[in-house]
């Protein structure tokens, strides 16, 4: 081993010493879950009492857990809207008590405007420790990777994609995150953060694949295992032109990458002709190239979500990275990060209780008008329960609509798995479609349709929708759905755009199906028929499996090609 290589690793050990420490002791605090939560709730209170939310909901009269339990329904973004839109003007102090919104981190809610929630150092602190922990015990158990030293490979969106009337910026909060690393931290990342400015998905990868080439990449990081899987097949799509770039130390003139991206990376893209040989021979010998011919499967780890409805692209992975060791990334949003996962192999992870104060509403009374409220330290092994967060950053309460599922305890504290966005959402590459975006888009369309609805329909090549009919209220053309689909919900757009999602299509049913279905339904669940609903959209993968389509119609939409070249 060279001798400066030697000294790195050793550095490298000796600098997480005191970060392994204070993994142990969060690890120590988990033996007591319902002490750590009320003392941080009692100052998450008496810090943001002086704020206009604060006044509204008179935390200065709180004393204890019921008493904000009285002052505070929960209630989902549209409660903090108003006071978020006072944010955007500058009015920092209407939500929190920090001086200073750094960054609004956008994403698609349950409506269709997207929602934005407020960055601040505070929020950092909490993100960037959870995710200190998670990253220690992946290097405690693979240290032969040597993680912390050789590069990382995480893709990123732009963190600054319109800014706010009074200046803050507005956008992708792992840009942000990824801009807001320590320098050193920066350095281990094999993409730059300016690479979020690019918007054409192809160049995207391309330019994660032409960055990444040639370097002895320690990790894959990707919320969603899709990414894995689409890089994987562009390499190997365009590893000609990739490999001609990388043995001359160029990019590919035709990518749609603008020319100040191009300027930023220009010291990057050094030649690197043995490197571009070595894979050309594997290419020529197999007839084609995958990340496991870059990378051994045996050097590398891949972060990525492995629960809810990631299970088809996860499935995928293997035929493009081997077998290398997968861990979830934990249950995490732009709203924070809510459970560190300490093992491969499981979408389980421990809840961050330092981090987040945190409610849990069991699933079977999420339509109660007075709902079993619980805490972390009252949950049971086995059971469901909607996660209702109380955060450092502005969000009190906050039902966020993520279902998770209790598999174990650390001491005292629940482990769980995320299960998905309850029975109002789907999501199979990103797109988090819920019941409110279904409804809207085809109000808007002014259709009267008496009985449909909306499920996923897995295909490994290109995953789609499909809307379900009776036989006699075919109505065309519905490409207009897709459309509706994306101007109400910007995620379906991008994924539509991207290829990643299929045009929807129309399965058609028999005559009677819905009235037999509901009835079925009803006698299931309970309840009267004036109160029953129809679900508009299932989440089931399996769903239309199950029912008795006559036949297929379309698919339209958008156009399917604007990924390829």
């Amino acid at each position: 081993m060279p001798l400066l290589r030697y000294f790195m690793i050793r550095a490298a050990r000796l600098a997480v010493v005191p970060l392994r420490r204070k993994l142990q002791r969060f690890l120590a605090s988990c033996d007591d879950p319902a002490a750590v939560q009320a003392e941080l709730l009692t100052r998450i209170i008496a810090r943001q009492s002086a704020t206009a939310f604060g006044r509204d909901h008179g935390f200065a009269e709180i004393r204890n857990l019921a008493d904000y339990r009285r002052q505070v329904p929960v209630a989902p973004y549209e409660r903090l809207a108003p006071y978020i839109e006072r944010m955007k003007l500058g009015e920092t102090d209407a939500l929190i008590a920090d001086d200073r919104v750094l960054q609004f981190a956008l994403t698609s809610g349950t409506t269709a405007a997207r929602k934005f929630i407020p960055i601040t150092q505070r929020y950092l602190r909490d993100y960037r420790r959870s995710w200190t922990y998670w990253g220690i015990q992946a290097y405690r158990d693979h240290r032969d990777r040597v993680l912390g030293l050789r590069p990382i490979v995480q893709m990123v969106g732009d963190p600054d994609e319109f800014r706010t009337e009074a200046g803050i910026p507005c956008g992708n909060l792992s840009g942000f995150t990824a801009q807001a690393q320590r320098r050193f931290a920066r350095r281990q990342y094999a993409i730059p953060s300016v690479c979020g400015k690019l918007t054409d998905p192809l160049a995207k990868y391309y330019l994660a694949l032409r960055l990444s080439l040639g370097t002895p990449v320690a990790m894959f990081l990707a919320a969603n295992p899709s990414t894995l899987v689409t890089l994987g097949r562009i390499l190997d799509a365009h590893k000609e032109s990739l490999l001609r770039d990388l043995h001359d130390g160029t990019l590919d003139p035709g990518l749609a990458v603008p020319a100040d991206v191009r300027l930023a990376l220009q010291a990057k893209l050094k030649p690197r002709p043995a490197a571009a040989r070595l894979l050309s021979a594997i290419a020529e010998k197999t007839g084609a190239l995958r990340p496991m011919d870059v990378w051994h499967p045996g050097t590398i780890l891949i972060g990525t979500w492995t629960g809810g409805s990631m299970g088809p692209y996860l499935k995928q992975v293997p035929q493009f990275f081997g077998d290398a060791p997968i861990r979830d990334l934990g249950l995490l949003a732009s709203e924070g990060r809510f459970t560190i996962p300490l093992a491969n192999g499981t979408p389980s992870g421990v809840l961050d209780i330092a981090s987040h104060f945190y409610e849990f509403i069991p699933e079977s009374e999420i339509d109660s008008a007075n709902p079993v409220v619980l805490g972390a330290h009252e949950l049971e092994l086995g059971g469901s329960y909607f996660l209702i967060p109380t955060t450092n950053a502005g969000l009190y309460r906050y039902h966020i609509s993520d279902l998770v599922r209790v598999t174990g305890f650390l001491g005292r504290t629940p482990m769980v798995e995320f299960l998905g966005k309850g029975n109002r959402f789907a999501n199979m590459t990103g797109e988090k479609l819920s019941e409110h975006h279904v409804t809207q888009a085809m109000a808007a369309l002014g259709w009267a349709v008496s009985a449909y609805t909306v499920a996923p329909v897995w295909n490994e090549t290109q995953p789609h929708y499909a809307i379900l009919l009776e036989e006699s209220e075919d109505r065309t053309p519905f490409p207009a759905l897709d459309a509706a689909l994306a101007e109400v919900n910007i995620e379906y757009a991008a994924k539509r755009q991207s290829g990643r999602l299929g045009p929807i299509r129309v399965a058609l049913l028999p005559p009677g199906t819905w009235a037999a279905w509901d009835r079925a339904r009803l006698a299931t669940s309970g309840g009267s028929a004036e109160q029953y609903k129809r679900p508009c959209l299932q989440g089931d993968l399996k769903f239309v499996e199950g029912m008795p389509v006559l036949r297929w119609v379309g698919g339209w939409g958008m156009s399917d090609n604007l990924h390829s070249r």
